[in-house]
């Protein structure tokens, strides 16, 4: 009798027959391990082409899998960057991509939230460095805000840099075709390393891969610490994600539902006098300000059968404590109007509405 709305399963898929049939058939097939990393005897058929199709999904030359996406985020920047290159990263990146860029040894800028002035100013005091890499995520897991890729591009551009965003909250949802916030905003020729996860939309198990030109991959593929000295991917988590691949290039339309299902959601908890960070994403944070407040509304939603969690410090900063409500294309409008209903109730209870 609980509605989940706090999972990143985006696309429902981690419940859909095919994919849940196609890891059954690898499990089936391939057994539940391969008691290896992938340069020993743990590469087989189910990863090089599961590799081929993420580099086709995302029209990018070639694809390394790794166990999460925290992963590749951990094994990218080591790799790439030397004390000769930089870094710039958003202030309010992923835990992973800072962890990541605290591995290398590339001099390190950050620059404040999709703040443009800010980072036009420290690109132009990186100059002095051989490469220079902007780090984004593509879409902001916390606050459901959407990097400004085309300022990102232009600026990069202008200043000589490449651009690494992190999708795991994009991939199989935005864009036209779920591609993500590169196709989204019309720059996937100019952005040059995707990281994302199979973890969330694309089959909810686990997972996570870089994708760009050749030359990275196998770069990556001889000096990446967590791909060489991980397992490599279970053939069950292969099954899964490269069917729900299969699902989002046949067809667009559960990738397209998704909009409309936000914009209920969201235009109706503003009708009822919520404040919803970010703009026409499916993660919806209702800033409430107080940990407690957020602790015992998320508890008493559970008791209107309604599966939220209250987010606060350290999660987020201070005074901006939040229920984050995720919108799931399994959720019908029936379900978006229960939880909004829940939410009034609760709200009204707790002082959070007048």
């Amino acid at each position: 009798g609980i509605i989940n709305f706090c999972a990143n399963n985006y696309l429902g898929l981690s419940s859909h027959p095919e994919v849940i049939r196609a890891a059954v058939e690898a499990l089936e097939k391939f057994g539940a391990g391969l008691s290896s990393v992938r340069f020993i005897c743990g590469t087989q058929s189910i990863h090089k082409d599961l590799e081929e199709k993420i580099a086709r999904f995302h029209q990018r030359e070639d694809a390394i899998l790794y166990a999460s996406c925290f992963d590749a985020n951990a094994g990218i920047f080591e790799a790439l960057l030397t004390p000769e290159d930089a870094v710039l990263s958003d202030e309010l990146n992923h835990a992973s991509i800072i962890d990541g860029i605290r591995l290398c040894k590339a001099n390190k800028y950050r620059y404040k939230h999709m703040d443009m002035q800010d980072l036009e100013a420290k690109l132009q005091e990186a100059q002095k460095h051989r490469l220079r890499l902007v780090a984004t995520d593509g879409a902001f897991s916390m606050d459901g805000d959407i990097a400004p890729l085309r300022e990102i591009c232009q600026l990069a551009q202008k200043y000589d840099a490449l651009v690494f965003i992190d999708e795991c909250h994009a991939t199989g949802f935005l864009g036209p075709n779920g591609r993500g916030t590169d196709e989204l905003l019309g720059v996937m020729d100019k952005v040059t390393i995707v990281n994302s996860t199979l973890g969330k939309a694309l089959g909810g198990a686990a997972g996570g891969y870089t994708t760009g030109p050749k030359p990275l991959i196998d770069l990556l593929r001889q000096r990446s610490r967590p791909y060489l000295f991980s397992n490599s991917l279970p053939p069950a988590v292969v099954g899964c994600a490269s069917k729900a691949l299969d699902l989002l290039m046949e067809s667009n339309a559960i990738a397209q539902s998704m909009a409309a299902k936000t914009q209920r959601f969201r235009s109706k908890m503003t009708a009822a006098g919520f404040t919803i960070s970010g703009k026409d994403h499916p993660i919806c944070p209702v800033m409430l300000g107080d940990a407690r407040l957020a602790s015992v509304m998320a508890e008493d939603m559970l008791n209107r059968g309604i599966y939220v969690i209250g987010f606060s410090y350290p999660v987020v900063p201070k005074g901006k404590a939040r229920i984050r409500v995720q919108i799931s294309a399994v959720h019908s409008d029936e379900d978006i109007d229960r939880c909004v209903d829940a939410f009034t109730e609760v709200g009204r209870k707790h002082g959070a509405l007048r």
